[in-house]
């Protein structure tokens, strides 16, 4: 009998296990005998290990996408440029399923992955010592860049290049001179108009005049000799006078170099020529950026603003002295737009590292890390930056 029902078991199960679910083939069974249920509740605990589980889905990753050209360019939906190219490598390397999720600006994007919104964010972010303590890793870095500082190259115009003969150290220089004239012309008159009236007469304005004439060729050293004083105490002031010309002359002979130093030369005439003149400045940063603590530390007057392109702009019409910023951005934007009245100063204000920015123990960090090393030892990162920050400024 148990031989019958084992045999009808086999035959039951033989016919049944073409039929994709476990229940389905309970249901061909008849359960009521108990040694078909034995068999059945064997069959059921081997499943494990004689039929393969379907596997999971694949997470789909959420990839924050922020930055500007050449590293982020959007054209309509489409996303290209330098990190974007980097990380499609390294995802179809590992084959990771992913979704680019454009951003806003770095600092909403780092707090979308604090928060659990993003698996993680690629563009060209900088990898600062303020951004790892937001719960926030980076992978290893894939390019060093600078912030610099956009300006205007306009040429001067002729206001721009005569405004230093009406400044602050040329008027200055001017007025003290005057005041010395008057105060030489009228001091020599009055000791000399009752005693040498021929050369200052008493009138007051003809006898002033002709003191501070005396005073004027004594001061340049030219010494004419129509007017001299010939009293003791004329002469006595008459040398004071020729004494004190010699700090004079020095001074308004520095005040009047310097002016024309400025007035022909077309580089002194620009408002930011080192770090240090940024200070009091009004300096445009994007919001969000790492530039923003550059201009804080140089003691900027800042203004924020949502993209590279309305900083150009506030840089061209002379709404702001200058715009602090990553140098390869805005390189390639100038190169982008030719004709547009700004260039890159020549010095930086600091230098920064690019990541990739990933929750604090992320699964995909050894990985990442890896393949990232792997494109830079082979040569294709290298590739990827030379074909967008050389090849297409040619």
């Amino acid at each position: 009998m148990r031989s019958q029902s084992s045999c009808g078991f086999f035959a039951l199960l033989i016919l049944c296990v073409q039929q994709s679910s476990p229940f389905k083939i309970l249901r061909c069974l008849d359960l009521t005998n108990p040694f078909t249920t034995g068999l059945a509740v064997a069959w059921l605990i081997a499943i494990p290990t004689g039929v393969s589980a379907e596997p999971l889905p694949v997470k789909t990753q959420r990839v924050g996408v922020v930055g500007a050209a050449p590293f982020v360019v959007r054209e309509d939906t489409k996303l290209s440029g330098i990190s974007v190219e980097i990380w499609s490598k390294i995802a179809r390397s590992k084959g990771i399923e992913y979704q680019l999720i454009p951003q806003s600006n770095v600092q909403a994007t780092l707090d979308a992955i604090a928060k659990g919104d993003l698996d993680m964010a690629i563009g060209p972010i900088s990898i600062t010592a303020k951004r790892l303590e937001e719960n926030i890793e980076f992978t290893q870095p894939y390019f060093l860049s600078e912030i610099s500082v956009l300006t205007s190259s306009k040429e001067p115009t002729a206001w721009s290049r005569i405004k230093p003969f009406f400044g602050t150290a040329v008027l200055t220089s001017i007025g003290i001179l005057i005041v010395l004239l008057f105060t030489v012309g009228n001091l020599i008159w009055l000791v000399e108009r009752n005693h040498n009236s021929e050369h200052f007469p008493k009138d007051y304005l003809h006898g002033v005049g002709n003191g501070m004439w005396f005073a004027l060729v004594t001061l340049t050293t030219v010494g004419y000799g129509d007017r001299t004083p010939i009293t003791r105490l004329g002469r006595f002031i008459a040398g004071s006078w020729m004494v004190v010309t010699l700090v004079t002359v020095s001074s308004l002979t520095a005040g009047l170099a310097s002016a024309f130093t400025v007035a022909f030369s077309g580089l002194s005439t620009e408002r930011i020529r080192d770090a240090s003149d940024l200070k009091n400045a009004r300096v445009v940063v994007i919001k969000g950026s790492s530039s923003i603590a550059q201009a804080q530390k140089h003691q900027a007057r800042i203004e924020t603003v949502s993209s590279l392109a309305d900083g150009v702009e506030l840089v061209t019409t002379g709404s702001a002295d200058a715009m602090t910023f990553d140098r390869p951005a805005m390189e390639y934007y100038i190169n982008q737009h030719p004709n547009l009245d700004v260039k890159v100063a020549s010095f930086a204000l600091t230098t920064e590292l690019y990541g990739f920015a990933l929750p604090v123990n992320s699964p995909l960090m050894h990985d990442l890390n890896i393949e990232l090393l792997r494109l830079s030892e082979t040569g294709e990162v290298q590739d990827i930056l030379d074909r967008w920050l050389y090849a297409k400024q040619e």
